[in-house]
């Protein structure tokens, strides 16, 4: 698996390498921006993501079909375990490098005070990024080894279909 494991134990989805190739004008103009901020903004980002999948209902329907012993009970749910995540690694990887940036990065170095602030306008396109990808795996449900058996199968994707509402 290619995520980031310190001892066996995960860290993040993402490294500092894969920050510094998708917006590398950020680290030029910011030497404060070291490896181990950066990971650790990296390692904050994922368990972030790890907590939003867990809370939201797709891993609620997709653990309740496939656990009887949870009862429906919510506050039964099993954490996500992020050595099972077997398929789509790079968009988890992407996960983590828009969360970190538009969380916890970019508003180290912005100044808000300037509307046309190339990273204020920066963290709305991360944050954008983010949430549509977020959407696209949930929606695809197709990530998780349940069994833990190596492959994810068919029995274990679940993909949804979200049904978009206009507002006024």
């Amino acid at each position: 698996m290619s995520f980031n494991y310190n001892n066996s134990t995960f860290t993040s989805f993402a490294v500092y390498a894969d920050v510094t190739e998708r917006d590398q004008t950020l680290f030029q103009a910011n030497e404060g921006l070291t490896e181990s901020v950066v990971n650790g903004m990296l390692a904050k980002a994922s368990q972030r993501i790890l907590t939003q999948l867990k809370s939201n209902d797709w891993w609620q329907e997709y653990q309740f079909k496939r656990n009887a012993s949870l009862n429906n009970d919510p506050r039964q749910l099993p954490e996500v375990d992020p050595a099972k995540i077997k398929r789509r690694e790079q968009e988890f990887k992407d996960l983590n490098i828009y969360f970190a940036l538009f969380e916890y990065l970019l508003p180290m170095v912005a100044d808000f005070g300037v509307e046309t602030s190339a990273e204020v306008a920066k963290i709305k396109f991360y944050k954008d990024q983010y949430t549509a990808l977020f959407n696209e795996l949930i929606q695809a449900g197709d990530f998780y080894d349940f069994s833990g058996d190596g492959t994810v199968s068919t029995a274990e994707r679940m993909p949804v279909k979200i049904n978009l509402v206009r507002t006024r």
